[in-house]
Protein backbone atom coordinates (compact mmCIF):
# COMPACT_ATOMS: atom_id res chain seq x y z
CA UNK A 1 0.00 0.00 0.00
CA UNK A 2 3.00 2.97 0.97
CA UNK A 3 4.53 1.43 -2.34
CA UNK A 4 1.51 2.21 -4.53
CA UNK A 5 0.94 6.06 -2.21
CA UNK A 6 4.57 6.99 -3.48
CA UNK A 7 4.27 6.08 -6.95
CA UNK A 8 0.52 7.33 -6.85
CA UNK A 9 2.38 10.87 -5.62
CA UNK A 10 5.34 10.75 -7.88
CA UNK A 11 3.12 10.56 -10.71
CA UNK A 12 0.88 13.20 -9.46
CA UNK A 13 3.85 15.50 -8.55
CA UNK A 14 5.55 14.80 -12.29
CA UNK A 15 1.99 15.74 -13.58
CA UNK A 16 2.16 18.91 -11.45
CA UNK A 17 5.66 20.09 -11.79
CA UNK A 18 5.07 19.44 -16.14
CA UNK A 19 2.06 21.98 -16.26
CA UNK A 20 2.71 25.31 -17.93
CA UNK A 21 3.30 28.40 -15.38
CA UNK A 22 3.13 31.28 -16.70
CA UNK A 23 5.12 34.36 -15.01
CA UNK A 24 4.42 37.66 -13.42
CA UNK A 25 4.36 39.46 -16.48
CA UNK A 26 2.75 37.33 -18.70
CA UNK A 27 0.07 35.82 -16.27
CA UNK A 28 -3.65 37.75 -16.20
CA UNK A 29 -5.01 39.44 -12.77
CA UNK A 30 -6.67 37.27 -10.52
CA UNK A 31 -10.73 36.86 -10.79
CA UNK A 32 -11.42 34.23 -8.25
CA UNK A 33 -10.25 36.80 -5.39
CA UNK A 34 -12.68 39.21 -5.88
CA UNK A 35 -12.04 43.05 -6.35
CA UNK A 36 -11.55 43.49 -2.45
CA UNK A 37 -8.71 41.35 -2.01
CA UNK A 38 -6.30 42.88 -4.55
CA UNK A 39 -3.45 41.56 -6.76
CA UNK A 40 -2.49 37.78 -5.62
CA UNK A 41 1.47 36.92 -6.43
CA UNK A 42 2.57 34.04 -5.83
CA UNK A 43 6.62 33.75 -5.61
CA UNK A 44 8.43 30.56 -4.82
CA UNK A 45 11.41 28.82 -4.64
CA UNK A 46 12.13 25.06 -5.28
CA UNK A 47 15.10 22.88 -5.27
CA UNK A 48 13.36 19.44 -6.24
CA UNK A 49 9.82 20.77 -7.30
CA UNK A 50 8.21 19.71 -4.02
CA UNK A 51 7.11 23.59 -3.61
CA UNK A 52 6.75 24.07 -7.31
CA UNK A 53 4.14 21.77 -6.71
CA UNK A 54 2.25 23.56 -4.02
CA UNK A 55 2.92 26.75 -6.07
CA UNK A 56 1.33 25.45 -8.71
CA UNK A 57 -1.73 24.41 -6.55
CA UNK A 58 -1.95 27.59 -5.26
CA UNK A 59 -1.92 29.58 -8.43
CA UNK A 60 -4.72 27.62 -9.97
CA UNK A 61 -6.78 28.09 -7.29
CA UNK A 62 -6.36 31.93 -6.66
CA UNK A 63 -6.13 32.64 -10.25
CA UNK A 64 -3.03 34.36 -8.96
CA UNK A 65 -0.25 35.45 -10.98
CA UNK A 66 3.04 33.34 -10.53
CA UNK A 67 7.08 34.14 -10.48
CA UNK A 68 9.78 31.68 -9.60
CA UNK A 69 12.73 32.48 -7.61
CA UNK A 70 15.78 31.14 -9.62
CA UNK A 71 19.35 31.99 -7.93
CA UNK A 72 21.77 33.63 -10.59
CA UNK A 73 24.57 31.09 -9.69
CA UNK A 74 22.19 27.71 -9.42
CA UNK A 75 22.91 25.67 -6.67
CA UNK A 76 24.31 21.95 -6.94
CA UNK A 77 22.70 19.12 -8.24
CA UNK A 78 24.43 17.14 -5.98
CA UNK A 79 22.63 17.66 -2.49
CA UNK A 80 24.95 16.86 0.31
CA UNK A 81 26.92 19.94 -1.93
CA UNK A 82 23.98 22.58 -1.97
CA UNK A 83 23.56 21.79 1.56
CA UNK A 84 26.85 22.82 2.38
CA UNK A 85 26.55 25.89 0.35
CA UNK A 86 23.74 26.98 2.18
CA UNK A 87 25.11 26.43 5.01
CA UNK A 88 28.08 28.57 4.90
CA UNK A 89 26.23 31.36 3.30
CA UNK A 90 23.57 31.36 6.36
CA UNK A 91 26.56 31.44 8.64
CA UNK A 92 28.40 34.39 6.92
CA UNK A 93 25.06 35.86 6.56
CA UNK A 94 24.69 35.81 2.82
CA UNK A 95 22.18 35.81 0.46
CA UNK A 96 22.24 34.53 -3.13
CA UNK A 97 21.30 37.17 -5.90
CA UNK A 98 18.59 36.51 -8.12
CA UNK A 99 19.09 35.58 -11.53
CA UNK A 100 16.10 37.75 -12.40
CA UNK A 101 14.04 40.69 -10.22
CA UNK A 102 10.95 39.97 -9.04
CA UNK A 103 8.45 42.83 -8.83
CA UNK A 104 6.21 43.17 -6.47
CA UNK A 105 4.86 46.38 -6.85
CA UNK A 106 1.41 46.08 -7.62
CA UNK A 107 0.72 43.06 -5.91
CA UNK A 108 -1.29 43.82 -2.53
CA UNK A 109 -0.47 39.92 -1.35
CA UNK A 110 1.86 37.69 -1.62
CA UNK A 111 2.27 33.80 -0.95
CA UNK A 112 5.73 33.05 -0.85
CA UNK A 113 6.71 29.27 -0.93
CA UNK A 114 9.90 27.80 -0.41
CA UNK A 115 11.62 25.09 1.86
CA UNK A 116 13.21 25.07 4.57
CA UNK A 117 16.96 24.65 4.80
CA UNK A 118 19.08 25.06 7.85
CA UNK A 119 16.11 25.33 10.21
CA UNK A 120 16.15 28.79 8.51
CA UNK A 121 14.94 30.54 4.95
CA UNK A 122 17.03 30.03 1.98
CA UNK A 123 19.48 32.27 1.04
CA UNK A 124 18.22 33.03 -2.05
CA UNK A 125 14.63 33.62 -0.78
CA UNK A 126 16.57 36.67 1.72
CA UNK A 127 17.49 37.88 -1.61
CA UNK A 128 14.45 38.44 -3.19
CA UNK A 129 12.62 39.59 0.34
CA UNK A 130 15.36 42.54 0.62
CA UNK A 131 14.71 43.68 -2.97
CA UNK A 132 11.18 44.42 -2.39
CA UNK A 133 9.34 47.17 -0.63
CA UNK A 134 7.07 45.66 1.64
CA UNK A 135 4.61 48.44 2.94
CA UNK A 136 1.39 48.13 2.80
CA UNK A 137 1.45 44.40 1.44
CA UNK A 138 0.67 41.45 3.31
CA UNK A 139 2.99 37.87 2.80
CA UNK A 140 1.56 34.60 3.00
CA UNK A 141 4.00 31.93 3.23
CA UNK A 142 3.79 27.93 2.35
CA UNK A 143 6.89 26.38 3.48
CA UNK A 144 8.06 22.73 2.62
CA UNK A 145 10.35 20.85 5.49
CA UNK A 146 12.35 17.62 5.81
CA UNK A 147 10.66 16.48 9.21
CA UNK A 148 12.82 19.52 11.50
CA UNK A 149 9.68 22.04 11.22
CA UNK A 150 9.71 25.53 9.91
CA UNK A 151 13.04 26.55 12.39
CA UNK A 152 13.04 30.59 12.64
CA UNK A 153 11.62 31.00 9.23
CA UNK A 154 8.48 33.41 10.78
CA UNK A 155 11.09 35.39 12.23
CA UNK A 156 13.29 35.59 9.49
CA UNK A 157 10.17 36.60 7.58
CA UNK A 158 8.56 38.90 10.08
CA UNK A 159 12.34 40.63 10.07
CA UNK A 160 11.35 41.28 6.47
CA UNK A 161 8.54 43.06 6.92
CA UNK A 162 8.47 46.40 9.31
CA UNK A 163 5.91 47.85 7.22
CA UNK A 164 4.09 44.74 5.76
CA UNK A 165 1.69 41.90 7.43
CA UNK A 166 2.52 38.13 8.47
CA UNK A 167 -0.14 36.35 7.75
CA UNK A 168 -0.68 32.85 8.73
CA UNK A 169 0.57 30.49 6.15
CA UNK A 170 1.00 26.56 5.01
CA UNK A 171 3.95 24.42 6.42
CA UNK A 172 4.17 20.20 5.23
CA UNK A 173 6.80 17.92 5.35
CA UNK A 174 7.83 16.71 2.24
CA UNK A 175 10.09 13.91 1.14
CA UNK A 176 13.60 14.74 1.63
CA UNK A 177 17.02 13.48 -0.25
CA UNK A 178 18.30 13.12 2.91
CA UNK A 179 15.56 11.00 4.50
CA UNK A 180 16.49 8.86 1.10
CA UNK A 181 20.31 9.22 1.06
CA UNK A 182 20.06 7.63 4.53
CA UNK A 183 17.98 4.45 4.08
CA UNK A 184 19.92 3.51 0.96
CA UNK A 185 23.28 4.03 3.25
CA UNK A 186 21.66 1.91 5.54
CA UNK A 187 20.47 -0.80 3.13
CA UNK A 188 24.22 -1.01 1.65
CA UNK A 189 25.89 -1.43 5.20
CA UNK A 190 23.70 -4.46 5.44
CA UNK A 191 24.10 -5.65 2.41
CA UNK A 192 26.13 -8.89 1.94
CA UNK A 193 27.87 -7.74 -1.80
CA UNK A 194 28.97 -5.59 -0.17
Amino acid sequence: MAAANRSTRRALLGTLAGLPVVTAASAKPNQGCGSSAGQVLVAYFSRTGNTRVIAGLVQRSLKAQIAEIVPATPYSEDYLETVEQARQERDAGRSRPLARPIDIGGFDTVYLGFPIWGETVPPVVRAFLAAQDWQGKSLVPFQTHGGYGLGNSLEVLAGYLAQGRLQPGFAMEADQERRTMTQVGEWLQKSSCR
